[in-house]
């Protein structure tokens, strides 16, 4: 039978744990960011006009969480392998900057590193296969 102080004890703790904040690195967050960024270009449902506002402003972010990374020292020396992917695959990582070094669009830089161009994706037509 479980006392009364180990009950409130346990409580104590589930509460505890509830209201830590959950901790995300620099990397995922530049991640999910970038996520939110190729879904805005990507998606169909949108005007043009929300697209680009929405593209301008993650683009900004995504900036800045680019930048914390490639300064983010905790990052260097782990053997993970999202970091190691991160670093080795830097033109889709670190698309903003990517697509800056390059001067290009960065739908274009992005189209282009996965081996499509915006020619191609102009001429396709949706279907199944």
């Amino acid at each position: 039978m479980i006392s009364i102080f180990e009950r409130l004890f346990l409580l104590l703790a589930i509460l505890l744990g509830l209201a830590l904040p959950a901790h995300a690195g620099s990397l995922e967050n530049m991640e999910r960011e970038r996520a939110i960024l190729l879904e805005a270009l990507l998606s169909e449902d949108v005007s043009v006009q929300d697209r680009q506002r929405t593209v301008e402003v993650t683009r900004s972010r995504l900036a800045d969480l680019e930048r914390m990374v490639l300064r983010d020292d905790s990052l260097f020396g782990q053997d993970k392998p999202e970091i190691r992917n991160a670093f080795e695959n830097y033109d889709l990582t670190f698309i903003v900057h990517a697509s800056a070094e390059k001067n290009r669009a960065l739908a274009d830089h992005w189209l282009s590193e996965l081996g499509l161009s915006t020619q191609a994706v102009m001429n396709a037509r949706p279907g199944r296969q």
